[in-house]
């Protein structure tokens, strides 16, 4: 069986911005961000089908979680769909698909995230804890 996570926002901007502000570095890190001062994140993100995006973020060198996307699908300024793979602290590997779409809402953009494959709804879970932080940063660099 598996989980899937939908979490979403309204950002007051273009679906355009948004989408390119989310691609580009400054969005990468600020959705990966946190407020929290010596918070890591370091991004590389190659932008195209079959593309990598790698990303290691966490509170300290030794404790860095690191994701791994490939693109499979990018519909600009509409959807992004990716394929991940995390390696946690304690050095496993999950496996699961990413998805981002980025929906026009009467002037702003409904913007939202759904991640297929969590085994367990503890991991599901989790993975859910940081997004209001991640959305909410990430806006803030759009409208700003």
């Amino acid at each position: 069986m598996s989980y899937d996570l939908r979490f979403a926002r309204l950002i007051d901007a273009s679906p355009e911005l948004v989408f390119d502000a989310f691609t580009r570095p400054v969005g990468q890190e600020a959705f990966y961000g946190t407020d929290d001062p010596g918070w890591i994140v370091e991004s590389d993100c190659d932008l195209r089908v079959d593309g990598t995006w790698t990303i290691a973020f966490g509170a300290s060198r030794t404790e860095l979680y690191r994701h791994a996307h490939v693109f499979r699908l990018i519909e600009r300024p509409h959807r992004l769909l990716l394929e991940t793979t995390e390696t946690r602290l304690d050095g496993s590997t999950l496996e699961f698909q990413t998805e981002f779409l980025f929906e026009r809402r009467a002037g702003q953009t409904l913007m939202t995230m759904i991640q297929h494959g969590f085994p367990t709804p503890n991991l599901r879970d989790e993975h859910e804890l940081g997004l209001p932080n991640a959305f909410a940063r990430l806006a803030r660099i759009v409208i700003s």
